[in-house]
């Protein structure tokens, strides 16, 4: 027997069955889990909140140095 490691849910999961690399879901949170280990069968959780957060702070970078370039710009014009 497997807990989801974000709500402790028990989730049925037959050792013989799973393998590892293995996307399961929790029944109760629906979180995704990958299977990293079988006998005995450890789950790790996998986040999409994480790969969102990736991708907000690129695009928040990305504004960075546009916002620099006009600052720059800016200056030109002053000389």
């Amino acid at each position: 027997m497997v807990r989801c490691p974000k709500c402790a849910t028990e989730v049925d999961v037959d050792e013989d069955e799973v393998e590892e690399g293995e996307i399961l879901a929790c029944p109760e949170c629906e979180t995704e889990m990958e299977v990293v280990q079988i006998h005995p069968v450890k789950v790790n959780a996998i986040s999409d909140d994480d790969d969102e957060d990736e991708e907000d702070e690129e695009a928040e970078d990305g504004d960075e140095f546009d916002e620099d370039d006009d600052d720059v710009e800016e200056d030109k014009e002053d000389i």
